[in-house]
């Protein structure tokens, strides 16, 4: 079976590629937290064994200053060209979300979808 990426053109391809990354930067960002707030307790000084028997916390990987750009690029250039329901759409299946889901959301069928999908990167790449 054909993906449907497959019979995007190539700058469509880059720009559903540049969103997907855009959704993954977003991910990576770290959390937003009140600012002003610290503590003033000193450090826990742990000995060896209390390091090892340490549950282990996933490594973040941060976003580099290309990326942050490219996210800007996405979010203040692109979608504003686009009206909600063709940013939707974008950002969903940017996140990956499947097609029934995003129809449904929608009100529209898959073939619809589709369309309004490979419309609004053409609608993006012609601007670029």
């Amino acid at each position: 079976m054909k993906k449907p990426s497959q019979s995007l053109s190539e700058s469509e391809a880059h720009i559903e590629e540049q969103m997907r990354s855009s959704v993954r930067t977003l991910r990576r960002m770290p959390p937003v937290k009140v600012q002003g707030y610290f503590s003033t307790w000193p450090d826990i000084v742990r000995d060896q064994m209390e390091i090892l028997q340490m549950e282990k916390e996933p490594l973040r990987i941060r976003p580099s200053a290309r990326d942050i750009q490219e996210l800007e690029e996405v979010l203040f250039e692109w979608m504003p060209l686009l009206n909600v329901d063709e940013r939707r759409l974008l950002w969903a299946r940017a996140n990956r979300v499947p097609w029934k889901m995003v129809c449904g959301e929608l009100g529209v069928g898959r073939t619809k979808a589709w369309e309004i999908y490979k419309h609004t990167l053409g609608k993006i790449a012609k601007r670029k």
